[in-house]
């Protein structure tokens, strides 16, 4: 019900309406092609450059919107918190549904770009649920350190913006993760890792575009470990704090 609340509110009173999910991604890649492609001559791996972008920015805009919404979604529900006694992870774990919707709109303007350039996925396009649940793991465990603490501290709530905008450019949205490999050795190469999108994103691009982006399966691991440290501490932190939301909020 939370959920479905958020998503009829979520663009009410916009003039193209739920078309934000799809305008946003697509205006970046098309800024990033004109950046990087046209004037870096940032290398594609063989396929569309447009293509590489989009496919970094469909787990990248999953992380992002679950990340920012979680982490406002207790301040935002202060009249629930303060009144009735239900299960407060079920507030930030809303977020997540909400911007999983926004995904699939995003999804379909995939298949569109890739029949435009008759690029087709292969077989390995049936692993996406599993980045899909890689790319929400991430989300969650960051989401719930946030959220707590901005209820306490309502900085964060202008601190969060900042670590999402640093977070593009840190992680390999623009470019392929094989350039960090190829300039700086694997171990700087399991060191960027530690960003637990690079792991995310590395398997989007396996599963949309095929053989061109092979998954490094110990970076992923890599990847896979920092998210789920992250759900342990955030879930460990929120469980701690919970019983002072309705004080303090």
């Amino acid at each position: 019900m939370l959920a479905w609340r958020d998503l009829s509110v979520r663009y009410k009173q916009t003039t193209v309406g739920v078309a934000w999910s799809v305008l946003r991604p697509f205006l970046t890649m098309v800024i990033f092609t004109m950046i990087f492609s046209k004037m870096g001559n940032f290398p594609s791996g063989g396929v569309p450059y447009p293509l590489l972008v989009y496919a970094a920015l469909l787990p990248w805009q999953l992380f992002s919107n679950a990340l920012s919404d979680s982490g406002n979604s207790l301040v935002g529900n202060a009249h629930l918190i303060s009144k009735v006694y239900f299960p407060r992870l079920i507030i930030p774990a809303t977020a997540l549904i909400v911007s999983l919707v926004d995904f699939c709109i995003s999804l379909v303007v995939m298949a569109g770009l890739m029949f435009y350039y008759g690029f087709w996925p292969s077989v390995s396009v049936l692993t996406l649920p599993l980045f899909i649940g890689a790319a929400l793991l991430a989300a969650m465990g960051p989401g719930l350190l946030l959220t707590a603490l901005t209820v306490k501290y309502r900085d964060f709530r202008f601190i969060t913006p900042f670590i999402v905008q640093v977070g593009l450019f840190a992680s390999p949205v623009a470019y392929s993760t094989s350039l960090v490999r190829e300039k700086f050795g694997d171990v700087i190469y399991h060191l960027y890792c530690l960003n637990p999108m690079v792991g995310v994103i590395d398997g989007f691009r396996w599963a949309l575009l095929g053989s061109n982006f092979a998954v490094n399966w110990s970076g992923f691991a890599v990847s896979f470990a920092v998210s789920t440290l992250l759900l342990i501490l955030g879930i460990w932190y929120f469980r701690r704090t919970e019983r002072k939301f309705a004080d303090v909020i």
